[in-house]
């Protein structure tokens, strides 16, 4: 390491600590943060939310009182009446939420003045243009024949953008002379003018007692309401103004402000700490964050730090002690930042969706480079995640990696895109055995919520070798789609296979050329009606005898051409040949049915129909002796397109088979979903039949199943007789496998169908 570099990787994080420190407190001097800090107050608020204690009641001058006595403003003689009443029914004490600037007439002021002077504990409201400002001067003066027998109480108070009072007064300094403010009066509470206090708005303002003025002037107010209590007359009706944001309730007339701050000094004196000791909390855990080299012990710290400030403040404000926590989120949460940035440009080898590390990771790593490289390919994993609510490729993944960990579960999984999973492995296991119980595994569906979804994985292997650990990943990527494209649950990496990759690529062109030059032939593999021991039909398959590699495995050229929606050319030439096989049979009087496989790729083909309608018609075939055995049948279940399609085929009279039935998503919806005349039960099910007690009762239920929907079952892969005579007691309709023969061409069925019995039979 150079000496810059050594600087800047000893100093650089007290640096970014220094700044955050300075820009935390700018922040917190300008008060960035108080829509924030009024936010996340009301919001602890809540967690504390409690009744009124009762003893303060509100005297609405509202809408029923306006409607009953008159506009505003009343009479004061009306004024007068409300005092008598509170004083008669034992009112404790009496603030008016009122201002009584300028007379009016001789009578009314008369009796407003006299009824004052009886009571001797009225409160009224006097304003300031600003209750923050020293030596203010009232902005009316009251009138002095009420104001001599009674006690005035500053009304005014400041609100903020939101149109809510977070701080309210003690009192103000009126011309040299304190007067508290309408709640400290209330509260009888002393306090230094020009002093305020936090309001505490976990008080419930629904749960304040209110009478109606005019009930209470009509003497219809219980005096068990009144008595012993301090009351507050103030206007409630919407149209006289007066109305103020409460936090955490909503809009509400301005008295409300001054009954909960009156209840929050009988509770207590409220403290204020402000900004600072959460800002010094915020520093002190940064500071030890930043001493840390792990990323998740960095972002932990912090989180910790960001949680105390959030939820301790609550208790402490149930005790009327507050703190604002709004700088000190702002240094954890902008060094948190700092760091995750720094640690994403640094690195960027983490996978996005899942967190976990992604190949860039795998290649940089050193230190296994010299074990086996397996990975995982869920082959279905894009059609899965399109398909997937929001956020919740994450759950998938999850599910998917607790499988794979299963066995090993501290180990180091790498995911790439397009649903591949990695992981080093020591070369001397038993590869074979653990990816074939993970194989297994997978054939569970996944869950996400009440949606199961099935997993279609291949494994693939590359022991080791003195390639860069890039290339040696390539090859196991290869190794497992070789795995899937022959059907097989995992494959080593076959070093030839480098050697073939040129055939590989080129492979599609040549097949399209071999049908051409009659390379490409139909093989005939028969089926036996068990009822009757007779063979009553056969599957047609295409092979190609390449010139100078020989046989290619179908399973290889097949499955390529499915793929890159080639399929089309080599199913039009497997048909024909078929088709003219079965009228070649039928014609000898032999009743004779022909199965060819159809792609789901071809349903979206809207020539197909009428290319196979031709093509029955040119040579006589009747269409119920060919049947459309259905491949991917997860693909077209869904699919309106490819449903009307195999409606037209119906129409056509042509039988429809679901292939493969058991394995993928070939479930109870897709024998509802797809018309099919036939289903063909997997060999996977079928050879474990004799042994295997949960393959037995799975066919078992799938043959009674399909005989009650009236529908015909094939069980494919019957290679011993043993597994013929399990299928008779099953009552399955035909057996189609090595034990009845094996794909063989057509003059060699003919010969077989001639002699009038089956290799099992025989």
């Amino acid at each position: 390491m150079s000496k810059s570099e050594k600087h800047v990787a000893e100093h650089g994080p007290w640096k970014l600590l220094l700044w955050m420190a300075i820009a935390g407190l700018i922040f917190g001097l300008i008060g960035l943060g108080d829509i924030a800090e009024d936010a996340l107050r009301a919001s602890r608020n809540s967690l504390h939310w409690h009744k009124a204690s009762g003893n303060i009641v509100l005297v609405k001058i509202d809408d029923e009182s306006l409607t009953r006595i008159g506009r505003w403003p009343w009479p004061r003689r009306h004024l007068a009446k409300v005092i008598d009443r509170l004083d008669d029914a034992g009112a404790k004490g009496i603030f008016f939420d009122l201002t009584f600037d300028g007379p009016t007439n001789r009578v009314d002021d008369g009796a407003l003045a006299a009824a004052i002077k009886r009571s001797g504990r009225v409160h009224f409201g006097v304003r300031v243009p600003s209750v923050s400002a020293r030596g203010a001067q009232l902005t009316s003066e009251p009138v002095a024949q009420f104001a001599k027998n009674a006690t005035l109480a500053i009304i005014s108070i400041d609100y903020n953008y939101q149109n809510a009072v977070w701080r309210a007064p003690y009192g103000v300094d009126v011309a040299g002379k304190p007067i508290s403010s309408l709640a400290a009066e209330i509260a009888r509470v002393d306090g230094a003018a020009g002093s305020s206090f936090l309001v505490d708005y976990s008080v419930d303002p629904a749960s304040i007692p209110t009478v109606s003025a005019a009930a209470l002037i009509d003497g219809k107010v219980d005096p068990s309401a009144i008595r012993g209590k301090d009351v507050v007359v103030a206007w409630t009706a919407e149209s006289l103004g007066d109305q103020f944001f409460i936090p955490g309730t909503g809009r509400m007339p301005g008295a409300y402000v001054h009954i909960i701050g009156a209840e929050t000094l009988r509770s207590g004196t409220p403290v204020y700490l402000g900004w600072g000791p959460f800002y010094l909390l915020a520093i002190a855990a940064a500071a030890v964050a930043i001493r840390r080299r792990n990323p998740l012990q960095q972002l932990g710290i912090l989180g910790v730090a960001a949680l105390i400030e959030l939820f301790s403040p609550v208790p402490l404000e149930a005790r009327l002690i507050s703190l604002d926590v709004t700088p000190g989120l702002f240094v954890l949460l902008t060094v948190a930042s700092v760091l995750s940035w720094r640690q994403f440009r640094k690195r960027g080898l983490v996978n996005e969706a899942s967190g976990l590390p992604n190949l860039n990771a795998l290649r940089r790593n050193r230190q296994d480079k010299a074990k086996a490289i397996v990975t995982a390919r869920v082959l279905n994993f894009e059609e899965i995640v399109a398909t997937l609510p929001p956020n919740s490729e994450r759950q998938l993944v999850e599910q998917i990696v607790a499988r794979l960990r299963i066995g090993s579960p501290s180990r180091t999984l790498y995911q790439g895109d397009n649903g591949i999973f990695v992981w080093f492995e020591d070369p001397r296991q038993p590869f074979g055995n653990h990816l074939d119980a993970l194989h297994a595994l997978f054939r569970n569906p996944a869950r996400l919520g009440k949606l199961p979804i099935d997993l279609n994985i291949a494994f693939g292997v590359e022991v080791g070798s003195g390639r860069s650990v890039a290339n040696r990943l390539a090859s196991a990527l290869v190794a497992a789609d070789d795995a899937a494209h022959h059907g097989l649950k995992w494959k080593y990496h076959d070093p030839e296979s480098l050697e073939d990759a040129s055939w590989k690529l080129s492979m599609l062109s040549q097949l399209d050329e071999a049908i051409d030059r009659g390379e490409v032939w139909v093989a005939y593999q028969p089926k036996l009606d068990i009822a009757t021991r007779r063979i009553v039909g056969a599957e047609a398959l295409a092979r190609w005898t390449h010139p100078e590699k020989g046989p290619i495995a179908a399973s290889e050229f097949v499955a390529a051409a499915e793929q890159q929606n080639r399929i089309g050319k080599l199913t039009d030439f497997v048909l024909e040949k078929a088709v003219a096989a079965g009228t070649q049979i039928n014609k000898r009087g032999t009743e004779f049915d022909v199965a060819v496989n159809l792609s789901a790729r071809l349903l979206s083909d809207k020539g197909f129909t009428l290319r196979l309608s031709a093509l029955l018609a040119r040579y006589g075939l009747a269409p119920n002796r060919l049947t459309l055995e259905l491949t991917e049948t997860a693909t077209l279940a869904d699919t309106g397109e490819g449903l009307d399609m195999i409606g037209r085929l119906r129409d056509l009279g042509v039988n429809i088979a679901i292939d493969d039935y058991g394995t993928g998503q070939s479930t109870l919806d897709y024998l509802k979903k797809i018309p099919a005349n036939e289903i063909k039960i997997d060999q996977s099910f079928v050879k474990g039949i004799v042994d295997n007690r949960s393959d037995r009762l799975m066919v078992q239920s799938t043959i009674s199943l399909a005989h009650s929907l009236g529908r015909k079952v094939v069980a494919e892969g019957v290679e011993h007789r043993d597994i013929l005579d399990v299928l008779v007691e099953l009552d399955c309709d035909i057996a189609q496998g090595f034990a009845i023969g094996r794909p063989m061409s057509l003059e060699s069925l003919a010969k077989r169908m001639a002699s009038g019995r089956s290799r099992s039979a025989a």
